[in-house]
């Protein structure tokens, strides 16, 4: 009993869902018979401005209205006939962007440059934020005058006098080799 009563719940969330979030105004009744509106036929062919596939499957301007139309009768005489205008416009009707305004470039090269920056500030303002109050401070062994003293207490020791950091000493007169 519990489980149908969720099950109608979570179709009647669904259901609320659905109606809130399309745009197209579509609205579905109570007892499942639905109404749409404004839905695209994804079985017909699709136009695409592409550089690598020319000739689109469909035309870019499928409803002609009567200039058109008769552009179109006027298409099939003979096309000296035609001004430079009406080839254009009958170009425009089959497609949407030359091969020109294809190639040519966009802007978005600002965007990704200015996207780019953002994130290198917000990581350079993380990583100074990290080294104020996550990083512990630098230890002492760090500092010139403890490295200093221990370069001293290793010649004193005469570390590695063969061929390591003893042997480029010079013990006599006191200063590198």
């Amino acid at each position: 009993m519990l489980h149908l009563k969720l099950g109608r719940v979570g179709c009647l969330l669904t259901r609320r869902a659905m109606v809130a979030l399309t745009d197209s105004g579509a609205r579905l009744s109570t007892h499942g018979h639905h109404e749409v509106s404004d839905q695209l036929d994804m079985s017909q062919p699709m136009y695409w401005d592409r550089l690598d596939t020319p000739l689109p499957d469909r035309p870019w301007k499928d409803v002609l209205d009567a200039t058109d139309k008769s552009l179109k009768q006027k298409e099939k005489g003979p096309w000296s006939a035609l001004s430079k205008e009406e080839k254009i416009a009958l170009y425009r009707l089959k497609f949407n962007h030359t091969y020109p305004e294809m190639k040519r470039p966009s802007q978005e090269w600002k965007t990704v440059i200015g996207g780019m920056f953002i994130f290198f500030g917000i990581t350079g303002l993380v990583v100074i934020w990290q080294s104020f109050y996550v990083y512990p401070p630098q230890p002492p062994t760090f500092g010139e005058d403890w490295q200093a003293k221990q370069v001293q207490r290793m010649l004193d020791m005469r570390i590695n006098p063969i061929e390591g950091f003893s042997a480029k000493w010079d013990y006599e007169k006191k200063q590198w080799k």
